[in-house]
């Protein structure tokens, strides 16, 4: 028992509509590395909430080094220990590192003390940080050792990292597991929510496996496979997406010298971009987060404009057209942002089907909504990517983040478009649905459609990828055959190398 950190009793925590977490036990001990597994919907975003203060449980007691541990708000869970590193960052472009880290603390000291300490602290845990840099300059990479930064000044007993990955390099999550692993010698805590399972597998110590809100198993993830671990989050046996053996089609998406302002004064200005789609093709495209994925998926679906020849359809310019003309054509698409620009919060999963379905799936005539045919679309939408959720009448702010990435790709799927283009198509949701999802869009590109695949996950757009091109500062490599593609070969592409030299 002295080495017990966390005892959580009893957990329950209902909405209306869904139990998230059911009568949950399970326990940290010091100096472990926890891993809570669950798919989409079973609960860990709740769980971890409660833990942090931000949820308060309807039944159960918590337990904090021996003591009762029932924290009204952050600050209070901060106080007792525990610090969160949140999957979506709490960070302002404007201003530098040293005053967003501030912002996170009750009593912060002077500038110039914090930045020593700041520097001191990152280099010590081998996250190395300028305290002085404008945050809207960073990397993703960067950004997050700036979230972690600020918890490990807390000096935590208990650090919650919420899918902290997502956004790395192979490179990078490596010199995190460093950072991992040398808190873990110092007999800190690590509670590690993450859909990676062979990364669970490489840092974790235990794992408990949520499913629909209850506790179903436990596990040493050292020793039990990565399928293994997303058979028992599923409770069904998981299926490997297929690829079907065929001829591609003529070019349907062709891109010429396109160059384009970012919108944002942090953004990254697409230059000369050239590629070129076939029918039933994936052209997968790689890079670290930051370097123009968001301005490249803007040029593609209409969200920002160019000349007319920068972008042919099946051998019609487009690139002056906005995305409503080029969504009537058939160019879908869905960007990263899933909440505020791929769905809107506030509206209905109903209205949210209307917003880009209207004109594909007829669902308005005349001015007029046909609101039964557009709820019969969420619905599907909703049955055919196994989205949890009450039904189409909650609004897309209820959904859990991975639920409402399979709601939104399925609307884009479903549509059957002649052009997908897709960022991060399965950023946040578990092995299941990743491998639904990744199928989904294999079966698109096998009736006809032309696919570009915009992933930081290496080893998705390994899996389904047809041809593969990297971006790196706007600029857009050559594009490459996945066949026979090296780990070595992509490392070039994303460094902005020339890979054939």
């Amino acid at each position: 028992m002295s080495d017990l950190l966390l005892d959580i009793k009893g957990l329950t925590k209902a909405y209306p509509g869904v139990v998230a977490n059911d009568d949950v036990s399970f326990s940290i001990q010091k100096g472990e590395v926890h891993a809570l597994l669950g798919e989409n919907g079973a609960g860990k975003s709740t769980l971890v909430k409660m833990i942090y203060g931000l949820v308060r449980p309807d039944k159960g007691d918590m337990q904090l080094k021996a003591a009762t541990f029932a924290p009204q708000e952050p600050r209070a869970a901060r106080a007792s220990g525990v610090a969160m590193v949140f999957q979506h960052f709490s960070l302002f472009d404007a201003l530098n590192v040293a005053e967003n880290i501030a912002l996170g603390m009750e009593n912060p000291p002077k500038q110039r003390e914090l930045a020593k300490r700041i520097t001191e602290v990152s280099q010590a845990y081998g996250l190395p940080l300028d305290p002085t840099r404008m945050v809207g300059d960073l990397s993703a990479g960067e950004r997050q050792r700036v979230e972690i930064i600020r918890c490990l000044l807390q000096d935590p007993s208990l650090l919650i990292m919420d899918e902290p990955t997502s956004v790395l390099t192979p490179q990078e999550v490596e010199v995190l597991f460093k950072t991992l692993r040398k808190l873990r010698e110092e007999g800190t805590s690590i509670l590690y929510i993450s859909h990676k399972l062979e990364e669970i597998r490489a840092i974790c110590d235990a794992a408990t496996i949520l499913r629909r809100g209850k506790v179903v198993a436990t596990s040493d993830p050292k020793t039990a496979s990565a399928r293994e671990l997303a058979e028992l989050m599923v409770g069904s046996t998981l299926h490997q997406p297929e690829r079907a053996t065929q001829e591609l089609g003529d070019v349907m998406l062709e891109v010429n010298d396109l160059s384009t302002a970012s919108a944002s004064p942090f953004g990254t200005s697409l230059k000369s971009i050239n590629l070129k789609v076939r029918k039933g093709e994936v052209l997968g495209v790689g890079g670290v987060a930051g370097n123009g994925q968001d301005e490249l998926l803007a040029a593609l679906s209409g969200e920002s404009l160019s000349s007319a020849n920068s972008v042919i359809i099946d051998g019609n310019p487009i690139g002056n057209l906005g995305p409503n003309d080029r969504r009537h054509i058939g160019v879908l698409s869905a960007p990263e942002e899933r909440l505020g620009h791929a769905a809107a919060p506030d509206m209905s999963l109903t209205e949210n089907a209307l917003l880009t379905g209207s004109k594909r799936e007829n669902l308005a005539e005349n001015g007029f909504i046909n609101w039964g045919k557009t709820r019969e679309f969420a619905e599907k939408i909703i049955s055919d990517f196994d989205v949890r959720t009450p039904g189409p009448s909650h609004v897309a702010r209820s959904l859990s983040g991975g639920n409402l990435q399979k709601f939104v790709i399925g609307r884009e799927i479903l549509q059957r478009p002649e052009v997908l283009v897709v960022n991060q198509p399965t950023w946040g949701v578990d092995a299941a649905a990743a491998a639904d999802i990744r199928q989904a869009l294999l079966d698109l590109a096998a009736a006809g459609t032309a696919l570009v695949v915009i992933s930081q996950d290496l080893d998705e757009l390994m899996e389904i990828s047809t041809n593969f091109a990297a971006l790196h500062h706007g600029h857009l490599s050559e594009t490459r055959p996945c066949k026979g593609l090296t780990v070595d070969e992509i490392g070039l592409m994303l460094g902005g190398a020339d890979a054939a030299a």
